[in-house]
């Protein structure tokens, strides 16, 4: 039977076959991507006098910063998808990936759409057919590996204004289901369903118009430009930042408005403090920030945001002796965890169970695990893994249990777990799990981006079966990395196609 070791947040598998995996080392920064749509020239609709000049400008502005932009100007819906597919494969090894869309977009039954250039319709749900989803758009940037941010500046105007807001009937919808009614909004968008460490961005808030502007760009875009660039303002600063120059230009009668949150390491777009985003582990690169980044957060603190209070509970627990304050990060991670914050939960768990900032009580730190993990938190479902697989006080020992919470893990694409499912089903832990199952894991960790996944693959091959080490050659060729034999040596070939596949740059 294997046997696992937790290294902070994260559990490794160490089988008969498996060394394990000690040190998590991240793999050098892949890099910043963006997609910039616009959307003006209509064929069937109303066009935007804007929207273009914003996305250009925009283009230019991440490009500046030394994003890798994709330009995306009027393009029918065939072309788009296209396009959103390759920028998808691209995210999967980027840094940050970034989508911002200028142009229509509209609200169909609690679903939002975004309109290209081609539409034409003659009713309301003819639209699922001829527009993307905000939830196709959201999973082009899902599997970034760092930082994930979509800004819709979509909500300018609904160009089905003048139809009759007749009754449809849209059968994929809950409102068809219950015989009720669904009609497109008269403006705006609805709110977005968007997971922890993505964020989502709208020029105005859900169910309200934004202005699409006078003078060459729209409010939003003319603030975005402006405040994209700004040096040594953390990211979610600069969005505040940008919400507040709209309100004023607008006199109060736009408001943007954020969905989802930002997780993991503070992260700048511009000025000395780039650097940051190397850093993986969350404790040492909040603990980072100058005195001045202090003051910021402290402030949006005091307004209530979480994030802030997660920072700043990091920073309490740097190792320097005269910033270490570790009942000020006890109350810091209360007060965010209050707020039903997955994060702040798993990190106030982790301070009752070492007795840091507070007594010890290994009850009260399991529970707030389980919370955690009850909302998707991927390192609290990693670490139960692990404490229901040794036991713990008042936690029985149950490995089937922890088996189940390891695949959970993985299947949120925590790097290790995914590496050590793998393992697990290479040796016939995993009932009902194929070689072709190991392969896929092993196959989506080495897209994450940790470099002892690689290191593992590329120097210990065969501690994998034969079988297993085929279907990863399998599942590489299936990619377009691979074009050898597919025999389960894991040669040079094999091993060039890994490193590409993991992002590194090979000529």
């Amino acid at each position: 039977m294997p046997a696992f070791i937790r290294n902070a947040r994260l559990a490794a598998g160490l089988l008969v076959t498996l060394l394990l995996i000690a040190t998590i080392v991240p793999a050098e920064a892949a890099g910043r991507i963006a997609l910039v749509i616009g959307m003006s020239k209509y064929q069937n609709i109303p066009s935007l006098s804007n929207s273009v000049a914003d996305a250009t400008e925009i283009s230019a502005t991440l490009t500046k910063l030394g994003f890798k932009v994709e330009t995306s100007i009027d393009q029918p819906l065939a072309e788009l998808v296209e396009t959103l597919n390759a920028f998808s494969f691209d995210a999967e090894v980027a840094d940050i990936a970034m989508v911002y869309y200028a142009g229509h977009g509209v609200e169909l039954g609690g679903e939002n759409f975004l309109i290209p250039v081609d539409v034409k319709i003659a009713k309301p749900e003819q639209i699922a057919s001829q527009a993307i989803t905000l939830k196709a758009l959201l999973k082009t940037v899902e599997k970034a590996r760092k930082l994930r941010v979509v800004i819709l500046d979509s909500c300018r105007n609904n160009p089905f204004a003048d139809w009759p807001l007749q009754e449809v009937a849209k059968a994929s919808s809950p409102a068809y289901q219950t015989g009720e009614v669904t009609k497109i909004r008269t403006g705006g968008l609805a709110t977005p369903s968007a997971d922890k460490g993505m964020l989502v961005v709208y020029a105005a808030k859900e169910g309200e118009v934004a202005l699409d502007g006078e003078g060459g760009h729209s409010p939003f875009a003319k603030a975005l430009i402006r405040e994209l660039p700004a040096r040594d303002v953390e990211i979610g600063m600069m969005f505040r930042r940008v919400r507040d120059i709209v309100m004023a230009e607008t006199k109060n009668k736009q408001q943007p408005h954020f969905y989802g949150s930002l997780s993991g390491v503070p992260y700048f777009l511009a000025g000395t403090d780039l650097n940051l985003a190397s850093i993986t582990d969350r404790k040492t690169a909040w603990g980072s920030l100058a005195p001045a980044q202090e003051l910021q957060l402290a402030s949006l603190a005091e307004d209530g945001n979480v994030r802030a209070m997660i920072g700043l509970g990091y920073m309490s627990l740097s190792p320097d002796k005269s910033r270490f304050k570790p009942e000020k990060a006890f109350d810091l991670f209360t007060r965010a965890a209050n707020n039903g914050d997955p994060e702040a939960l798993f990190e106030l768990g982790k301070l009752y169970e070492k007795g840091i900032g507070t007594e010890q009580d290994i009850a009260k730190a399991i529970d707030l695990y389980q919370r955690s993990a009850n909302l998707g938190f991927a390192d609290a479902i990693n670490d139960l893994g692990f404490l229901y697989y040794q036991g713990a006080s008042g936690l029985k020992r149950d490995p089937q249990k922890a088996v189940a919470l390891f695949l959970k893990a993985a299947d949120l694409r925590h790097p290790q777990a995914m590496y050590n499912v793998a393992a697990l089903i290479d040796d016939g832990v995993v009932k009902g799990k194929t070689p072709e199952d190991a392969a896929r894991y092993l196959y989506a960790a080495l897209r994450s981006g940790v470099k002892d996944v690689l290191a593992q693959l590329a120097d210990r091959p065969n501690q994998f079966k034969p079988a297993t080490r085929k279907a990863l050659q399998a599942e590489l060729a299936k990619n377009n990395f691979y074009s050898g034999k597919i025999d389960g040596s894991i040669g040079q070939g094999t091993q060039r196609s890994m490193r590409i596949a993991f992002g590194e740059n090979i000529d």
